[in-house]
C-alpha cells in the first residue's frame, strides 16, 4: 500500500466489509477514530472495531471518493485527506440511514516493512 493506493484501496476494502485487509495497513500502535466514534489504540484492537462496524450498521455499506489531497511533511512521512460519502448505512432495525459525507485523514511513515498508518481518522463532515 502507498499514500496515493490508500484511497481507492480503503474504499473498496470498505464496501467488501474487509477490516483484516485495512489492519493490514495500520501501524501495531496505531490510534484510530471510526465513523461511529469508535476509538482504537493499535492495529489489533482497530481490527476488532472494524469487524464490529462492518458486521453491523456498514453491513453492505459503500464508500463514494470524492476530493483528496496529499501533503508530504518530509521524506518517509506524509497526511492523506480524502472525502467520500458513505451510502448504505443502516440503523439497528434495518432501514437504511441517509448517505453520511466523511473525510478520512491518515498520517502515514514509511517502515521497512512498507507505509504504515501512524494515525487514522474517519469522521462525519
Amino acid at each position: 500500500m502507498t499514500p496515493e493506493d490508500l484511497p481507492k484501496l480503503y474504499a473498496s476494502a470498505f464496501g467488501k466489509g474487509d477490516a483484516e485487509t485495512v489492519g493490514t495497513w495500520l501501524a501495531p500502535d496505531a490510534d484510530v477514530v471510526t465513523l461511529t466514534g469508535g476509538l482504537a489504540e493499535g492495529a489489533e484492537e482497530a481490527r476488532s472495531l472494524m469487524r464490529s462496524e462492518f458486521a453491523g450498521i456498514f453491513a453492505g455499506a459503500k464508500l463514494v471518493s470524492g476530493k483528496g489531497r496529499l501533503r508530504p511533511l518530509g521524506p518517509g512521512a506524509t497526511i492523506l485527506t480524502q472525502r467520500y460519502v458513505v451510502a448504505g448505512a443502516r440503523d439497528e432495525t434495518g432501514a437504511e440511514l441517509p448517505r453520511i459525507g466523511c473525510q478520512l485523514t491518515a498520517m502515514l511513515v514509511a517502515t521497512r516493512e512498507g507505509w504504515r498508518v501512524v494515525n487514522w481518522a474517519l469522521v462525519a463532515v
